[in-house]
């Protein structure tokens, strides 16, 4: 059941729960607010909120399974050592098993990081961006990210296209991912060396 989200396709998920957050006759209402009328897809915040929701159910699965293979592999005689030497748990979680944890998560959260800041399948299909952000230049909602302000701006969707500002922030976030990825992959090296 916990890895079961990893098993449906993305666009698929981010269909269903556009079904599910509708207004009128989600389930998401229905069964957790009392039938309240919330408005999930048309409010800003509650929309990102939205988002965030599916982004993690979609993700979660992955994590999940990285992480407790992570678990699995940490070696038992450091927790004993640590524990006669007197160690709470609290320091050893501190001090021996998340740094070694996070040796091997580290790639993961690196790319999950650029694939969440190029996550155009679940945006697209959720809910288009919405609702629009009144008076922007371009079509642009409160739930667009980089890329999909990148694919409205560039006139793909049919509006007006602007492919020279398209291109400089295709080149941005190419920038962006290149440099976190940088930094985060030197962290992960100082990690090793910790282990």
């Amino acid at each position: 059941l916990f890895i079961l989200p990893y098993a449906f396709p993305a666009f698929m998920s981010a269909l269903l729960f556009r079904g599910m957050f509708n207004a009128e006759f989600g389930v998401i209402n229905e069964f957790f607010f009392g039938g309240a009328n919330i408005d999930w897809l048309g409010d800003p915040w509650l929309a990102r909120i939205a988002v965030l929701f599916v982004n993690v159910w979609l993700t979660y699965p992955y994590y999940f399974l990285v992480c407790t293979g992570a678990l699995q592999a940490l070696p038992s005689d450091s927790l004993e050592a640590a524990s006669i030497d007197g160690a709470g748990r609290f320091r050893q979680f501190r001090a021996i098993v998340l740094p070694l944890v996070l040796v091997s998560t580290a790639p993961l959260l690196i790319s999950s990081f650029a694939f969440s800041f190029n996550n155009f399948t679940v945006i697209y299909m959720f809910n288009s961006g919405g609702p629009a952000i009144p008076g922007a230049p371009y079509a642009l909602g409160s739930t667009d990210i980089l890329i999909s302000a990148i694919w409205r701006i560039s006139g793909v969707s049919g509006g007006a296209a602007d492919y020279g500002l398209a291109s400089a922030l295709s080149i941005l976030v190419f920038v962006v991912i290149g440099v976190i990825s940088a930094l985060a992959f030197r962290q992960t090296r100082k990690l090793e060396e910790y282990q």
